[in-house]
């Protein structure tokens, strides 16, 4: 197994891909103290993946990660498919999961 020092972020990708947008952000900016190793940087999913290509290159994302962020959106607990399944992985592998409620 290889090393495991990244860190796994599940969200809403149709609502909340701008949370996630706001984490990248912040790491490339030298100003603001904020830095983590992003498992998505190791492979691309395109939209025309089927579920099972999909689960698969995901599962290759958490064979590096020691940790997973959940960001909670107003539909994120609608979603099954993956999210679910993705935060049901990380119980699994005995990863930490640290959740971040996105609403008011």
């Amino acid at each position: 197994m290889g090393y495991r020092n990244k860190t796994y972020v599940i969200f809403d990708g149709d609502e909340d891909m701008w949370a996630y947008a706001f984490m990248k952000g912040w790491k490339q900016n030298k100003n603001i103290d904020f830095d983590f190793h992003d498992a998505h940087d190791l492979n691309t999913i395109t939209n025309a993946s089927s579920e099972e290509n999909t689960k698969r290159k995901l599962r290759e994302r958490f064979s590096g990660a020691k940790q997973a962020v959940v960001l909670v959106g107003e539909s994120t607990k609608n979603l099954y498919r993956f999210v679910r399944w993705e935060i049901e992985v990380c119980q699994t592998l005995g990863l930490p999961i640290v959740a971040v409620n996105l609403t008011d």
